[in-house]
């Protein structure tokens, strides 16, 4: 398994304010500017999504990919990991949401493989880049909500 790249953000919102744009995959498009399209394939009895495919456009990273979705009962975290990918050997991501004061704290964990060859040091920095856009961009969503 590859390497996991991590980092937190405040968000002024409850938790479940906060799970609840994450949860709501299929309007990525709209707020994270390298996805373009998604779709939810399966969601369980609540609407929570198990399976969705995302067509991510980030720069040299052009895939269409199927992640699988893991939503433990008391939606304070989701994890997802690879189903299929023409790029990727593997992926495993997380959010994890903690009370904080009167907001939240939002980790973001990310661990990829390429099918392709990369240097460390570059895989690290464009995990970095993008976790770093999507915190900032879930925080820009959650609050102007």
């Amino acid at each position: 398994m590859a390497d996991k790249t991590a980092q937190t953000i405040y968000i002024d919102a409850d938790p479940s304010t906060v799970m609840n744009v994450i949860a709501d995959i299929g309007s990525y498009p709209e707020w994270v500017a390298e996805y373009k399209q998604t779709e939810v394939l399966e969601a369980d009895e609540d609407g929570y999504p198990l399976t969705a495919r995302l067509v991510l456009d980030a720069a040299v990273l052009k895939d269409t990919m199927v992640l699988s979705y893991r939503w433990p009962p008391d939606r304070q975290s989701v994890r997802w990991s690879l189903v299929s990918s023409s790029l990727l050997k593997s992926l495993e991501g997380a959010y994890i949401l903690t009370p904080k004061g009167s907001g939240t704290e939002v980790t973001y964990e990310l661990a990829v493989d390429l099918l392709i060859p990369m240097i460390g040091l570059l895989k690290r920095k464009a995990e970095r880049r993008l976790i770093e856009t999507a915190l900032k961009d879930l925080k820009k969503r959650v609050e102007a909500e």
